[in-house]
């Protein structure tokens, strides 16, 4: 047993016959993000890597800009779940308040922290990346992925995204119960590190607009996915620059947008 996965007897049916076992299943628990004593969101995640959580929601949400604008972060477990808490720097606080204050009310929205329909679509930040990648060595650092899995080996229920960089091979890897969760997490790593953003990002998951958004906030110009896109993920990935290649298999894989990165 591990803090984010935990052992559970189960009965195993085939045609065979049936047979008792234990199957580890992955941790989800609450985790509320707190901007300087305020919620923000609060998400059902796994409990590993919850500052690099924290950090990343607050980049590719826009709570802040830049990782030196949060002063500290501080991860609490409750009764209930977790609170990571993030303490902003003076100014980037005075302009987050000042946010909370157009509000008019509580708001029903699913998407965590959205004040409106123009917010929940808003252009992202457009990626000038130079980075171009040969397909078999983007296909190459896809293979890389699951041997960096160890929830998802353990659980079969967790996504991963990693980063990799050409010649330094992949860099980090972050898993979670939510794709979306296991992106920001990996957002926070790479800003908490310094990380240089010439590099890709890769997921186990479809991709949906919010994806593509969290890597334009990232700031890498090419993002490849086990699975496919969304229409309006390739409309968002066009307007951002970025590269996306998707339905990537051992064999190949399928370019939506700015080819020339990866086909010459």
């Amino acid at each position: 047993m591990t803090e984010w996965a935990a052992g559970f007897p189960r009965s195993r049916w085939t045609e065979d016959g049936v047979e008792g076992g234990e199957r580890f299943l992955a941790e989800e628990c609450a985790v509320a993000i707190v901007h300087d004593a305020s919620t923000t969101a609060v998400l059902m995640a796994t409990p590993r890597d919850l500052e690099d959580l924290a950090v990343g929601f607050s980049l590719t949400e826009g709570v802040v800009d830049d990782v030196r604008q949060i002063k500290d972060v501080e991860v609490v477990e409750t009764d209930l779940g977790f609170e990571a808490r993030i303490w902003l720097t003076p100014d980037r606080s005075t302009q987050l308040a000042a946010r909370r204050r157009r509000m008019a009310g509580p708001t029903g929205c699913g998407l965590c922290g959205i004040e409106s329909l123009a917010e929940a679509l808003h252009a992202p930040r457009k990626v000038e990346g130079r980075l171009s990648v040969a397909p078999r060595a983007l296909l190459d650092a896809m293979a890389l992925l699951p041997g960096a899995q160890s929830l998802g080996r353990e659980t079969r229920a967790a996504h991963a995204a990693g980063f990799w960089v050409p010649g330094a091979g992949l860099v980090s890897v972050r898993e979670d119960v939510g794709r979306h969760n296991a992106l920001d997490k990996l957002a926070g790593t790479l800003a908490l590190a310094g990380e240089r953003r010439e590099g890709v990002v890769l997921l186990t998951s479809r991709v949906s607009v919010e994806m593509v958004q969290k890597t334009a906030a990232i700031g890498a110009a090419i993002l490849c996915a086990v699975s496919a896109p969304t229409a309006l993920a390739v409309r968002t990935a066009r307007a951002a620059g970025v590269t996306l290649a998707a339905v990537a298999r051992s064999d190949g894989f399928e370019v939506f947008t700015y080819p020339e990165r990866l086909l010459g």
